[in-house]
């Protein structure tokens, strides 16, 4: 008996439980085939290059659409998107708001992990924490972008695609968190080795630092993975852009549960660091990198994929690491550099990448974003979640910080233009990689967070360095105020 499939013209949806990943939905691709083969007809030089679409405003495209033929105008029309800015906020704020609370509770166990037996014991594993986290966020917010842009283009509504899309970018996954654990857990190592010349650094050490990095990042992969995949079909079903709310949730997760798994593991294998408890654990990670690799190459819709993105994914560590480069000279000179920092430079990239995810997807779509609408909607969004910051922060007295009015004003000042910085990079820069042919869902989110790591924390620091030497608030920790008046 054949299975029962039912169809929407307007909307495809499947309720077949074949599993053939050769099925395409038929109906669906014939339509939009004959469509864009109509609108080649009518406008041929539209469609030489799809990034010829998008405008800073819809104002020419509106004044040309008045000019129209009705059965023109019909077909244009489909290629228009209006955002509703109400929508906008209504999806993405809470979502931003998670994140924040995600950042507060990663600064939180970040500081308790500090005092942790096995962090004292392995100094390395500080090292460690910034390059992983920021390699394992960028991984989940690329899968989120990109899984996005498949959930908004119809992709997902379809059984056997669906199933096929899910197993091979979590196979994907899989392969890249492997790797970027491995290749955290090798450059935090020889990064101990240089800042402390004099460690009696060992193989077992080595290996303990990899096979911790590589566990905690392939099973926080897998528990992410699944979480971001369930989200985005959630969010189609009910009909909410999963682009407004994807990116900002998976960065707050990530961290979490990176943080958690990474000092779980570190806890159990160092009582047998000197044992081949670690050796063994690595071969086993290192053996499952081709396993998993074998199924995306097998995977049609995540073969091409395989090899795809490595370059900013590295290109934003080693950037990523200048900004931690400026944090460790400042941490213990100002007060309150380790507790805003992460949230500052984290909500603009949430920001961001909410931007740069929308206009990627409106760009295989082939339709209409209107920018300025979405870029004030997200610019002004960053104000009531950097206060909601403030409010938790000051309500806890944390980070021993003098709460006057030139604090709360700079900081505001700062945050807001992180976010213009980053809002402006991130559309420029996914207009860019479309025109040169790569996909920007592959590629923009590393290389934006990484550079908005550095031009927040540079900004940062200028502004208390600033507040301190004008004496409108000194914000010179106490220990080095201590320093000065001996001196």
């Amino acid at each position: 008996m054949a299975p029962l499939i039912t169809t929407r013209h307007d909307d495809y949806i499947e309720l077949s439980n074949t599993i053939n990943e050769d099925d395409e939905p038929p109906d669906i691709r014939l339509q939009q085939n004959q469509q864009e083969q109509h609108q080649l007809q009518l406008y041929p030089m539209r469609h030489k290059h799809s990034n010829s679409l998008h405008r800073d405003s819809m104002e020419a495209l509106l004044e040309e659409a008045n000019q129209l033929t009705p059965a023109e105008d019909t077909i244009t029309k489909l290629t228009i998107v209006k955002t509703s800015p109400k929508h906008l906020v209504f999806q993405s704020l809470p979502s931003l708001i998670v994140s924040l609370i995600g950042l507060i509770v990663a600064g939180v166990l970040m500081d308790e992990y500090q005092h942790w037996d096995v962090f004292l014991r392995t100094p390395e594993l500080f090292i460690l924490l910034p390059i992983l986290l920021n390699l394992k966020g960028n991984l989940e917010m690329i899968l989120a972008s990109r899984f996005s842009t498949s959930a908004n283009m119809g992709d997902l509504d379809y059984g056997p695609v669906r199933r096929s899309l899910v197993i091979g970018n979590l196979a994907l996954l899989q392969v890249q968190a492997l790797i970027a654990g491995a290749v955290a857990g090798l450059a935090s190592f020889a990064l101990g080795l240089m800042t402390r010349p004099d460690s009696t650094s060992s193989y077992h050490e080595c290996v303990y630092m990899t096979s911790s990095s590589m566990v905690s990042a392939s099973f926080s992969s897998a528990i992410l993975g699944v979480f971001m995949c369930a989200l985005i079909l959630i969010c189609r079903r009910f009909n909410v852009n999963p682009d407004n709310i994807a990116c900002p949730l998976a960065s707050a997760t990530g961290d979490i549960v990176t943080l958690i798994l990474l000092a779980g593991c570190a806890v159990v294998l160092q009582g047998q660091m000197d044992s081949l408890l670690s050796t063994f654990v690595f071969l086993v990670m290192l053996t499952s990198v081709p396993l998993f690799g074998l199924i995306v190459w097998k995977n049609k819709h995540a073969k091409d994929l395989l090899f795809v993105g490595w370059t900013p994914i590295v290109c934003a560590m080693v950037i990523s690491s200048l900004a931690g480069v400026v944090l460790e000279q400042y941490v213990e000179k100002y007060k309150g550099v380790a507790l805003l920092t992460p949230v500052l430079i984290g909500v603009a990239g949430n920001l961001g990448s909410i931007y740069a995810s929308r206009i990627s997807t409106s760009l295989h779509q082939d339709t209409y974003e209107n920018y300025a609408s979405v870029e004030w909607v997200l610019f002004l969004m960053n104000f009531p979640v950097q206060c909601v910051f403030l409010l938790i922060i000051w309500g806890f007295d944390m980070g021993q910080l003098d709460y006057n009015f030139w604090f709360f004003l700079t900081y505001i000042l700062v945050s807001l233009i992180c976010t213009f910085i980053c809002l402006k990079i991130g559309k420029w820069m996914t207009l860019g990689f479309w025109k040169m042919g790569y996909d920007p869902d592959n590629y923009v989110i590393p290389y934006l967070t990484a550079m908005i790591d550095v031009f927040g924390t540079v900004l940062l620091v200028t502004t208390f360095s600033l507040l301190t030497s004008s004496g409108a608030n000194d914000m010179t920790s106490p220990g080095n105020a201590q320093i000065a008046n001996i001196g």
